[in-house]
């Protein structure tokens, strides 16, 4: 059984991607997916949220070959997460995404599982921007050390951890489905569209700047972070990349600061919501977590957020955790931010949405019914996560050659 040790760049071809103009909307009703990060998180990639024309493709963007990979060099997710995938049809990028196109002798299958083998070194090659955004230095990506056994073991290896990827992508498939379902009842609830048993008071509108405060925030980066200090920072990237809408600050790893650089930083308290007021995409503007719970050291909101504490007798506890769904308040924030090249949210945005909602009774109600939901998913996902974890462990073994796979014949 033959087999090298070579580097990333050597056995690939990289593409850089781009985005068209938004002015022409005739580049955005293609029938050709468009990845960026917020699309690039799976194995196999073969649709996105939006979809470009050819003209579009070549005005503005890149086509990546069925087989490319597909990895994330940019954004924010980066600290949190490496992004790797492979297309399984043409698809279209943008410029936080390199398409590797695997040279002769290489499985493009086998390539996406070495690389998803080795994120913990790939995430030590991750810097951040000036405004936190992850980095990801492709120069060094590109030197990245790969075992590179005969095509024949390459196959039958990609094989083997297609099953454990396999239950993996049906787990993410059942988790997206549950999402839909909750999305539908968050629609109906939040709306009043759908009313729970026993409520039928009719509901009243407010405007949130008549019922609430904003703390004091410290825009630390996360080069003035550490991970032992005992006050705990909430930055907006970790706003961006969580997918709970409460924040247990008590429990929960966070990054942490020393006091001294907090200065006079609010202290955060359970039921204050913590929106993050920049984001890169539509689907960022508004994003925001509840907190349920503080540690005794003590907890600050940073970089780009805004700490909101709402009313009690007006905003129930759970309730505001669930305010970004509602259709009114994102469309609001929406307009507001339109026409800037990073979609800013501020607290007089905030504070200038009107919205129509129910007592605090039934907002509690329905806090009750959507957390029943979320806590569904949440077992879903750590399910996810254990299977993730026995597909890793394979392709430690398999992908380093510590393992080999009993080989026959080469292809």
């Amino acid at each position: 059984m033959t087999s090298v040790v070579t580097e990333l760049g050597q056995i690939t071809t990289w593409l850089s991607g781009g985005t068209p103009s938004r002015a022409n909307e005739s580049y955005w009703a293609g029938d050709i997916p468009w990845i960026s990060a917020f699309t690039l998180k799976q194995t196999r990639l073969s649709d996105s949220d939006q979809h470009l024309t050819s003209a579009a493709v070549t005005a503005g963007s890149k086509l990546a070959p069925q087989g490319a990979i597909l990895v994330l060099v940019r954004g924010m997710a980066l600290h949190r997460e490496v992004r790797v995938g492979i297309a399984t049809r043409p698809l279209a990028f943008n410029q936080d995404v390199k398409a590797l196109i695997p040279g002769p002798g290489v499985d493009p299958e086998f390539l996406v599982y070495s690389l998803q083998a080795r994120v913990a070194l790939i995430r030590g090659l991750v810097s951040s921007a000036g405004s936190g955004t992850g980095v990801l230095d492709t120069s060094r990506l590109k030197r990245l050390p790969l075992w590179l056994p005969s095509k024949g073991e390459q196959v039958q290896i990609r094989e083997m951890i297609a099953g454990a990827d396999e239950q993996c992508d049906a787990l993410a498939g059942l988790i997206a489905k549950k999402r839909e379902i909750r999305l539908g009842m968050l629609q109906a609830l939040l709306t009043g569209h759908v009313r729970l048993p026993g409520f039928d008071d009719e509901w009243r509108e407010i405007v949130l700047g008549d019922h609430v405060s904003y703390l004091r925030t410290v825009p630390l980066s996360r080069e003035q972070l550490d991970e032992s200090s005992p006050l705990r920072c909430l930055h907006y990237g970790d706003i961006h990349t969580r997918a709970s809408v409460r924040l247990d600050a008590a429990t929960e790893a966070m990054p942490r600061a020393q006091a001294v650089l907090a200065g006079q930083a609010g202290r955060l308290a359970p039921g204050d919501v913590v929106f993050a007021d920049a984001s890169e995409d539509p689907a960022g503007v508004g994003k925001s977590v509840e907190i349920t719970n503080v540690p005794a050291g003590g907890v600050v909101p940073g970089l780009h957020t805004i700490a909101a504490r709402f009313d009690r007798a007006v905003l129930a506890d759970g309730y505001k955790a669930y305010l970004q769904f509602i259709p009114n308040f994102r469309e609001s924030l929406l307009r507001l931010a339109a026409g800037t090249k990073v979609l800013a949210t501020t607290r007089n945005y905030i504070s200038s949405v009107r919205l129509v909602v129910p007592g605090v009774e039934e907002q509690s109600a329905i806090a009750r019914v959507l957390l029943d939901a979320d806590a569904e998913i949440d077992a879903l996902e750590r399910r996810l996560e254990s299977a993730r974890a026995i597909k890793t462990g394979m392709m430690q073994e398999l992908l380093t050659g510590r393992t080999r796979v009993p080989m026959e014949v080469d292809l």
